[in-house]
């Protein structure tokens, strides 16, 4: 399986704009900008979308994981803060709650590191990832 995105760019980098588009047109010809990646300009930014990514295939990989370990998850969110310092991404924090019925706390700490360790685009990263993780009570 292969899959592609596109980014076009016109201008200078702080006073230029492009736009993004996916593969599945999920974004097609969506505007990024110096403007939306540094400041709160409408429009998205790399980093978002990695954190996109990130929380997406993790997310996956954690429901697989607890297949694997015999539960059933009703929900689980992930939230993913990447950090873009000094103009380099240095981290990614992966924050996820779950809703899985008859699991303790301690077996789903290990099935997150799990997935955290096993998941695609965390093994395709070469920063610091970290992870909280909570279960909400029935």
């Amino acid at each position: 399986m292969k899959r592609y995105a596109k980014a076009i760019w016109h201008g200078s980098g702080k006073d230029g704009r492009g736009h993004m588009t996916t593969q599945s047109e999920a974004l097609d010809k969506h505007v990024y900008s110096f403007s939306s990646r540094f400041t709160s300009e409408g429009g998205t930014n790399p980093e978002e979308l990695l954190a996109a990514a990130h929380a997406g295939c993790f997310t996956m990989k954690l429901s697989f994981v607890l297949d694997e370990a015999g539960y059933f998850p009703e929900a689980l969110e992930t939230t993913a803060y990447v950090n873009f310092e000094n103009g380099v991404i240095t981290a990614s924090r992966l924050v996820v709650v779950g809703k899985v019925w008859g699991m303790n706390p301690e077996e789903f700490d290990a099935c997150v590191r799990d997935a955290k360790r096993n998941c695609p685009v965390s093994m395709a990263l070469n920063i610091i990832i970290t992870t909280e993780a909570s279960l909400q009570n029935w």
